[in-house]
């Protein structure tokens, strides 16, 4: 009888000793699983569209960027709305004033716009390096991706080759794979003010926004440099 109090015992404690190994094993699980989530919601919820700037071009050139013209102030980086989802839109369909934003998100349920300013608060006349990259694509969806940059109130759109290497209609084919555009300021002025406005949209008249491209995900982020960086 004893003996079999004994393994009655023993077996209980056994028990309970998968029992807590079992809770503490799910506890790991769902502390990785959390922090994976987190993760991947950092990398790819942060938003679509980020800008940045170089910090020598603050300290060295008294260049700022900003989006509320009441609030002129140094900022290493900017950061923007984007909408919900992407849904596949004409470009004919977007309103004819979206560079008459005085400033920030002004975005549509299917596009994204946003207005900012680059100003030289210096002394001096000087010059700055504007780069835009398109990122962390998944399904192909850059290749109907469309972003039109308003500098002083003239577009420019920009759009991944065709696949038949041909430039999309009314486009500029981006300068590389990631690099949607380069480009130089001279004669920048104290006190000169530089206006962007950039909007973004998937193209639905574009041959290659098909159901592949169905739950796709990008980022697109512009750096503001002092100099030519070589990447």
């Amino acid at each position: 009888m004893e003996d079999k109090i004994k393994l009655s015992s023993k077996k209980i404690k056994n028990e309970r000793k998968l029992k807590k190994i079992f809770r503490i094993a799910l506890l790991i699980f769902l502390f990785l699983f959390i922090l994976l989530y987190l993760v991947i919601g950092i990398i790819y919820n942060s938003g679509n569209f980020s800008i940045t700037l170089d910090k020598n071009l603050y300290f060295s050139r008294g260049i700022i960027i900003y989006d509320d013209p009441n609030y002129k102030v140094y900022q290493a980086e900017l950061s923007v709305a984007s909408p919900k989802t992407f849904t596949n839109i004409s470009g004919n369909w977007l309103p004819d004033n979206l560079d008459d934003s005085t400033g920030g998100s002004h975005n549509g349920s299917e596009y994204l716009a946003y207005t900012f300013f680059v100003e030289n608060v210096g002394d001096e006349i000087t010059s700055y390096w504007s780069e835009l990259f398109i990122t962390d694509v998944i399904k192909k969806i850059d290749s109907a991706v469309r972003i039109r940059v308003y500098r002083n109130g003239q577009p420019v759109t920009y759009a991944k080759k065709a696949s038949n290497g041909r430039n999309e209609p009314d486009t500029i084919p981006f300068e590389e794979e990631k690099l949607v555009a380069r480009n130089k300021v001279d004669n920048f002025k104290p006190g000169d003010i530089d206006k962007y406005t950039i909007v973004i949209w998937v193209e639905g008249s574009d041959p290659e926004c098909t159901d592949d491209i169905l739950g796709g995900e990008f980022s697109v982020y512009m750096d503001f440099n002092s100099e030519y960086v070589e990447n």
